[in-house]
């Protein structure tokens, strides 16, 4: 199932917030194209040793500014 992630900022500045709450986020880790969400995901999850709902989360909240980042 491919999922779409709904971002209100651009990629480049949710994968910069990203690296600053995860510094062993590389952005090698954080290699986005619309459409290959799922390439992602997966990395993420290995990497992070998280859930792909908690990953969806984390990268949607930090694009809307909600702040549950951390």
């Amino acid at each position: 199932m491919s999922y779409q992630f709904k971002l209100e900022q651009s990629w480049d500045v949710v994968k910069e917030n990203l690296k600053e709450n995860n510094i062993n986020l590389t952005d090698e880790d954080l290699d986005y194209r619309p459409g290959h969400e799922e390439q992602l995901l997966e990395h993420l999850e290995k990497k992070l040793h998280l859930g792909r709902e908690r990953i969806i989360e984390l990268i949607e909240s930090i694009s809307s500014n909600e702040g549950r980042a951390s």
